[in-house]
């Protein structure tokens, strides 16, 4: 029995088709259950490639910028046709897009019906293409891109395969909408999660801020010192945290316990505070060996009190300080002033009563009353020990600046400080009084970083007005002699005791009336200047010459007033012996001097 060509081929032809659909929707199922754009875009031209069965098959979608590129791709493409990136209007992607219907052409570098871009018409020599099947994605009415396929030598498409492919086509495009709203979800889920993490975080930043808030104002009412506020903000947000005083001199420093900061004592921090106190606002900065250092100032009104500095490690794992943490540091600095303007009240306030006792005594002396006993008692002083007056002077800083700084120095030592007929002064007890000025002097000159003076006498039988006329005099005297920078007792200028020791006045009186009292007679007789004539001389070693220039006299002149002191004095002062002369001029000028220091 013969066989029928024509049913052959209608039953082939029924098999492909029932092939295609049953391939087609098994293609759409499995992208229905893809969610990762690019898994999407890549199953979609690994399923239309197999079924169409070309050389290869490509995906375009057109960018933000609108243009046209592949994003997806089967078959053996270059590289380079993957990077590339046409307008959105040319070729045969513009033409499919812009129709949002399928087009073809049986050779792509012949067609003359499409516009071409020489670009890519040179990645069509380079990757061989030659005929080019593309439909469109349309989702929404909206043509975001091409599915193409295409063979290296020329044919035609039937009209099977197109329908196919845009059927196909179709059903890539809801995957791919599907695929972009699922992105779309995931990154706004992803964003709600960072906003919730950092809301979180915000949350436990100010959580923590009002516990620190509520620990300072804690310690505020609990009469904590700025050491206790340093330490609570030092185990509250680690590093270290120093205090500053008005100078920028390190007063008080606190380490974290988990994560101290260990840097040089001395660190060069002048403009950072300046530029704190500037702005009003903490300054931070990082040194070169990865330390952070955030300086906020302290500070009433328009009065500078000093500053607060938060040293930590900068490294990565730390990170950036939060707004928040920098906030805290500069509320510390309006609890930390609040401190310090009670802690100076209450200094101030000792310190005047310091001084009206010290006044007292010194006036009231020798002896001590019942009153005043009871007083030092109070102050935890005990005015029978009393024993060593000293009297300080320094050419850079005044009186009262000085009497600020022994106040310091005498609440360590049980003493009383203040200021006492125009001289810083301080009375204590002193086991070794020399070593005890030398001390003092040490620990003064440290704090004012200049030359300072300190007299120290010791007072017998509570006589401290006494002891305080001899330490004061006899410190004019040590500047009179050109010593600025000392601590030492009046012993040690017993050979000038003389004059600063007023018991030994009439003693100095006879000295320089035996000695120069003819010449100070003549000079006061006469209206003449040989006393100062004698003392310029023996003050240039008997240099006639330089005499005479000092004197603005010529040598003759000065010659003949040698002369005539020689007949006054009824010597040859120039061959005989002139020590007790030269002494009696000396202290003639040093009585002088300490008269007018004084």
């Amino acid at each position: 029995m013969a066989s029928d060509p024509g049913g052959e081929v209608e039953s082939y032809s029924l098999v492909r088709r029932q092939r295609e659909l049953a391939s087609l929707y098994a293609t759409a199922k499995s992208l229905t259950a893809l969610g990762e754009l690019d898994e999407v875009l890549q199953s979609i031209v690994h399923h239309a490639h197999d079924l169409i069965g070309t050389d290869f098959t490509y995906l375009s979608l057109v960018g933000p910028d609108g243009r046209l590129s592949a994003r997806a791709s089967e078959g053996t493409i270059s590289a380079s046709f993957l990077a590339a990136a046409i307008p959105a209007g040319v070729g045969l992607g513009g033409k499919v897009l812009a129709s949002r219907s399928p087009h073809w052409v049986r050779n792509y570098a012949a067609a003359t019906r499409i516009e071409h871009d020489p670009d890519f018409d040179r990645l069509v020599t380079t990757e061989a293409l030659v005929a080019l099947l593309g439909v469109p994605l349309v989702i929404r009415g909206e043509a975001v891109g091409a599915l193409f396929a295409a063979d290296r030598s020329e044919r035609s498409f039937r009209a099977d395969e197109i329908a196919l492919l845009t059927a196909f086509a179709d059903h890539a495009a809801i995957a791919l909408d599907n695929a972009r709203l699922y992105e779309a979800s995931r990154n706004a889920l992803q964003e709600l999660r960072i906003a919730y993490r950092r809301i979180e975080e915000h949350m436990a930043v100010m959580e923590r801020a009002q516990a620190i808030h509520e620990a300072l104002t804690g310690a505020v009412l609990g009469g904590g010192t700025p050491g206790d506020v340093a330490q609570l903000l030092a185990d509250q947000l680690g590093g270290s945290f120093t205090i500053l005083d008005r100078t920028d001199g390190a007063l008080v420093r606190r380490d974290s316990a988990s994560s101290p900061c260990h840097s040089p004592a001395e660190i060069d921090l002048a403009g950072a505070v300046k530029s704190a106190r500037r702005s009003g606002r903490c300054t931070t900065s990082v040194d070169s060996a990865g330390v952070a250092r955030t300086v906020a100032s302290i500070q009433a009104g328009d009065s500078y009190l000093g500053a607060l500095v938060w040293s930590r490690k900068a490294v990565a794992e730390h990170g950036a300080p939060d707004d928040m943490d920098l906030r805290t540091v500069e509320r510390a600095t309006h609890i930390l002033g609040l401190l310090i303007l009670k802690e100076r009240a209450v200094a101030e306030a000792g310190e005047r009563l310091s001084g009206e006792l010290l006044t007292e005594l010194m006036v009231g002396s020798p002896g001590i009353s019942p009153a005043h006993r009871a007083r030092t008692r109070a102050r935890n002083i005990d005015a029978d020990r009393l024993d060593l007056v000293l009297v300080a002077d320094s050419p850079t800083v005044s009186s009262t600046d000085l009497t600020r700084h022994l106040h310091d120095i005498a609440r360590d030592c049980s003493g009383l400080a203040g200021e006492h007929l125009g001289s810083a002064t301080m009375i204590l007890h002193s086991v070794d009084v020399d070593r005890t000025v030398e001390e003092i002097h040490h620990r003064l000159r440290r704090m004012l970083g200049g030359p300072v003076v300190v007299v120290g006498e010791r007072a017998v039988k509570h006589d401290w007005s006494r002891a305080f006329s001899l330490a004061s005099r006899c410190g004019a005297v040590m500047r009179a002699i050109g010593h600025t920078d000392l601590g030492a007792t009046t012993a040690r200028y017993a050979l000038y005791a003389m004059i600063f020791d007023t018991e030994r006045a009439g003693e100095l009186d006879r000295f320089i009336a035996g000695s120069i009292g003819s010449l100070l007679d003549y000079d006061q007789r006469r209206g003449t200047n040989l006393v100062d004539t004698l003392g310029a001389y023996y003050l240039h070693h008997g240099n006639v010459a330089a005499t005479a220039r000092a004197l603005h006299v010529h040598v003759n002149t000065l010659l003949k007033r040698l002369d005539r002191a020689a007949n006054v004095l009824g010597l040859d002062w120039r061959r005989e012996n002139d020590l007790e002369l030269q002494l009696g001029l000396r202290l003639h000028q040093l009585r002088a001097s300490v008269t007018a220091l004084s």
